[in-house]
């Protein structure tokens, strides 16, 4: 069941507060007292993995900028309290579930009516020497990592053939990662969902576009989401950028993959890595 009495209250006292006005409106005050982005319309948002790391930055960043955000993790516990901070829907679902991922998705469905954005975010990260690495443990990365965008897209897809009114916006943004074109050691089943994920996303474009559906990948570098003030200084310095990547850095760029007016990208895979693929690197 969706933990939605916050939600819920939420929306009650925002509704008193703003007396109907126009869903058009300047910049508000975020959850963390920075200005939120300016949004033109209030959307239905979806993301799985949403408790921790990238995955609760940018349910914070929707939900700051004045969208309706449920979101779905294994971390139950992480998960309730990332739904108090924001104000956000949380469903209990393990996304290698599929009858719970569509189940999930489907109540969601039965509230909103529809969804007008899935973040698809939750993964894990494996990695082990292939010698030691077992088959079982290659298809559970596969199917939390990789299956689960099929399994949403595919969803979101039917729900919309079966509308009556169409509706005239949707996006899809897959997490996907720079190990989708480089690897070290041991990294196996993380490197094939991610170049899995990354074919997937050009496919899903086509294929979802008679439901005005655009479908778009992130590949975020190094992006340290625990204690970021541990990092040394020579994990910064070796960024062209000069830093090591931030979550919040992978949610402004889902809120801009999402705006209305940047429907005519399609298809594409952004890297976020502070330029740390475009950097020729020899021993000497």
């Amino acid at each position: 069941m969706a933990d939605n009495y916050l939600e819920k209250k939420y929306e009650e006292y925002k509704s008193r507060k703003f007396s109907g006005k126009m869903e058009v409106r300047s910049a508000s005050r975020s959850y963390s007292g920075r200005k939120a982005a300016v949004i033109h319309k209030t959307r239905r948002v979806f993301v799985t993995g949403g408790a921790e790391g990238i995955g609760k930055a940018i349910v914070r960043a929707f939900r700051s900028a004045g969208h309706r955000v449920a979101f779905c993790d294994r971390n139950e516990a992480a998960g309730k309290e990332t739904a108090l901070q924001t104000g956000t829907s949380f469903f209990h679902v393990d996304v290698s579930d599929r009858e719970a991922l569509e189940n999930c998705m489907q109540q969601i469905f039965k509230e909103w009516g529809d969804i007008d954005i899935v973040i698809n975010n939750a993964g894990i990260s494996s990695f082990s020497p292939i010698t030691e690495t077992g088959v079982e443990d290659f298809d559970r990365i596969l199917s939390v990592n990789l299956r689960p965008v099929f399994i949403t897209s595919r969803k979101l897809a039917i729900h919309r053939q079966s509308q009556e009114a169409p509706n005239p916006f949707g996006r899809i943004v897959n997490i996907c990662s720079t190990r989708c074109l480089m690897s070290e050691p041991g990294s196996e089943g993380y490197a094939a969902s991610k170049g899995g994920i990354y074919s997937l996303t050009h496919a899903l474009a086509l294929s979802l576009a008679p439901w005005h559906i655009t479908v778009n990948s992130i590949s975020p570098g190094w992006i340290e989401t625990r204690d970021y003030e541990q990092l040394r200084p020579e994990d910064h310095a070796q960024h062209p950028s000069g830093r090591v990547g931030k979550p919040e850095d992978i949610a402004r760029m889902c809120l801009f993959v999402c705006q209305e007016e940047n429907d005519f990208m399609n298809g594409e895979n952004v890297t976020i890595d502070g330029g740390m693929t475009k950097k020729m690197i020899y021993v000497e």
